[in-house]
């Protein structure tokens, strides 16, 4: 695939089930995937966050601290 090149959906397909971009077979890290959420080995399951994305990661950090806030709102 050339760097400007959209990859296509079965490269993407690929790459969630390859073993090498997934750790500890948990955490997706895919430089190469610019998808924020890709969906997780088994389509079905939903979607998972790509490590490798700083967005996604800041995006997943922003709704952690909203839900932590929310959380302790309603503590009080």
């Amino acid at each position: 695939m050339k760097h400007f090149q959209k990859p296509t959906e079965e490269e993407k397909d690929n790459w969630s089930h390859n073993p090498d971009n997934w750790i500890w077979g948990l955490f997706y890290y895919n430089p190469k995937d610019k998808r924020m959420f890709p969906p997780k080995r088994i389509k079905e399951m939903g979607w998972t966050i790509n490590f490798a994305n700083p967005n996604s990661v800041f995006l997943c950090v922003i709704m952690i601290l909203i839900l932590m806030i929310l959380c302790e709102s309603v503590k009080r």
